[in-house]
């Protein structure tokens, strides 16, 4: 004001203007009921802080905002200005067209400012409407693929059980050292990593529709609190799980005709009837080459985006990363449940493999039968193992539950 320069500076809400705005409030949710649509009624005040001189004076956007399949949501906004008293009046009127400071606000026209930075001198950002309309879709795609994929895993174990070995095939044969300490190791990691991120994330996408009306505001805010702080600090940890990942299995991930063998006979492998495989099948080549590689890689990327935000990225750069970090997750965690399924309750001894590191010669010859041929020919890394150095869990044969 002393270098007379025109301002309009966005004000935190407190509860003395919103109690200004009530009455504008009550009546664009009237219009909102009528018309179904998000409502916007404008207005002004005049407004002294506790540490101003004086009192200024301070518009009023009442907004009521409506998504698809969503509760309504009161929207105030408030503003401070000494734009001449002529534009600033022009916002009581409920047509939004007559505001001329608002449409000057919302053009994202650079203006002046103090504060050094990328955009500080743009106050509103359009496109930030784009963005929060954006994810109302987005996540609850992404919901209801998640919410399919367990829903069908659940089906499928009710129905088929947990694949094994045929009864008529040999068991408590030979072992065979399947994944040395530092595969276990990598993998570990990265599992650990990776389902932490996962579950933080499902809590900050669903929590507010899903647990909030379940466990109420208190319970739910420490839990919010609590999956952002473990996401943002625990997410850079996939920098460097992701790459021992890939360079412990990448040499046996390779893509080849059998794989696509393996595809044309998967519903074989649901009935005991698998397609020759090397070490890794083709479904677990998918889940290295798509979940780790490609995924994983685009969620580090996006998530640095959103984690760093000093890198002087500007909003939309941001809101981009957002989206794309939202569908690659939703993906990610789809197909990444189906193979925690199956290395788990899904198929027996699969879980202990990763564990100990053994194998059955009768496991590993059903299910991975190239591969077995190469341990017996001694083309494969992997060799047989002297059952007295093995840990005494990983000796015990399974068999399916009656």
């Amino acid at each position: 004001e002393r270098e007379q320069v025109e301002y309009v500076v966005g004000m935190a809400s407190n509860r003395r203007l919103e109690k200004r705005a009530q009455r504008l409030m009550g009546r664009a949710r009237m219009i909102s009921r009528q018309t179904g649509q998000t409502a916007q009624l404008y207005g002004e005040t005049r407004y002294a802080a506790k540490k101003w001189t004086r009192k200024r004076r301070v518009v009023m956007k009442a907004e009521v905002v409506r998504h698809p399949g969503r509760d309504p949501k009161n929207n105030p906004r408030f503003v401070v200005t000494n734009l001449p008293f002529a534009q600033a009046a022009a916002l009581r009127s409920a047509d939004p067209t007559t505001a001329p400071v608002w449409r000057e606000v919302r053009s994202g026209t650079p203006q002046v400012t103090t504060v050094r930075g990328r955009e500080t001198n743009v106050l509103i950002q359009s496109q930030g409407e784009t963005w929060r309309a954006l994810r109302v879709p987005v996540v609850f795609w992404g919901g209801m693929l998640f919410a399919l994929s367990i829903l069908g895993l659940a089906v499928f174990y009710l129905i088929r059980g947990p694949l094994d070995v045929p009864a008529n095939e040999k068991r408590g044969g030979r072992l065979i050292e399947r994944f040395a300490p530092m595969d276990r190791y990598a993998h570990w990691l990265l599992a650990i990593t990776w389902v932490t991120l996962a579950i933080t994330g499902l809590i900050l996408s669903f929590g507010k529709s899903v647990l909030l009306p379940l466990i109420g505001y208190t319970l739910f805010s420490w839990l919010a609190i609590l999956a952002k702080n473990l996401h943002n600090f625990v997410g850079p940890v996939l920098i460097v799980a992701v790459p021992f990942l890939f360079v412990r299995f990448i040499r046996d991930n390779g893509v080849g005709i059998d794989d696509v063998k393996w595809f044309l006979n998967l519903k074989g492998y649901f009935q005991g009837h698998e397609h020759p495989s090397g070490r890794f099948n083709a479904g677990e080549k998918v889940v290295f080459w798509f979940v780790l590689v490609i995924l994983s890689t685009i969620l580090i990327a996006s998530g640095l985006v959103l984690v760093f935000p000093n890198f002087d990225q500007t909003r939309s750069t941001m809101q981009v990363a957002n989206v794309v970090h939202m569908v690659a997750a939703y993906v990610a965690i789809a197909l990444a449940v189906v193979h925690i399924y199956l290395g788990t309750i899904g198929m027996i001894d699969a879980y202990r493999a990763m564990r100990y590191g053994y194998v059955d010669e009768s496991w590993a010859k059903h299910h991975h039968l190239r591969w077995y041929e190469d341990v017996v020919a001694g083309r494969a890394r992997q060799k047989f193992t002297d059952p007295s150095a093995v840990p005494p869990p990983a000796t015990q044969p399974r068999t399916r539950p009656a």
